[in-house]
């Protein structure tokens, strides 16, 4: 299946697109380890607690990069997110113009709105989709990385491997009055 775009695209694009939906997933090795990290990213992202959010997520993506064996990113978690005309922006990854620069992971913890931190899956799976554009271009070496089924396959595939069995702990509530 292809998205509506596909037929806007040059046939180097479509060549682009067909590679990127060939791949439905990405084996992390040993992921069992960064249930621990994910965990206290769950924690302190819950505790609106942006630096040490920021510090987790920048873990989580260091070793996800290093256990696939791809050059290293930056991660930034910033405040709260852009409102855009078509909606909010909940993540961005940036290429540097050469080589030699660190490509960067934008990721917004708190929503436009109502300023209220995000929920972690939404987090995670935003930093995990930045992520798979870094993969895309380091790992499978494609010469763009786009929007297909497959990238998003691969990114459920990651989530499962991370977050799969995770539950985010529940707000603490009142108990109720007999």
């Amino acid at each position: 299946m292809v998205f509506a775009y596909y037929h806007r695209l040059t046939k180097r694009q479509q060549r682009i697109y067909q590679q990127s939906d060939a791949v439905a997933s990405i084996a992390l090795p040993d992921a069992e380890p960064l249930h621990s990290l994910i965990q206290q990213l769950s924690m302190v992202l819950t505790q609106g607690k942006r630096p040490a959010v920021e510090q987790l997520a920048q873990q989580v993506t260091t070793e996800i990069t290093t256990r696939l064996n791809v050059a290293p990113l930056r991660v930034k978690v910033l405040t709260v997110r852009p409102n855009w005309e078509t909606g909010e922006l909940h993540g961005e990854y940036s290429r540097p113009a050469t080589r030699r620069g660190t490509p960067v992971i934008s990721v917004w913890m708190r929503t436009a709105a109502r300023g209220r931190v995000v929920a972690f899956r939404t987090f995670l799976r935003t930093l995990l989709h930045e992520i798979c554009h870094h993969l895309d271009y380091e790992l499978l070496k494609l010469a763009d990385s786009l929007h297909t089924e497959g990238f998003y396959k691969r990114e459920s595939s990651l989530m499962r491997q991370l977050a799969g069995a995770h539950e985010a702990p529940k707000p603490r509530t009142a108990p109720a009055q007999r």
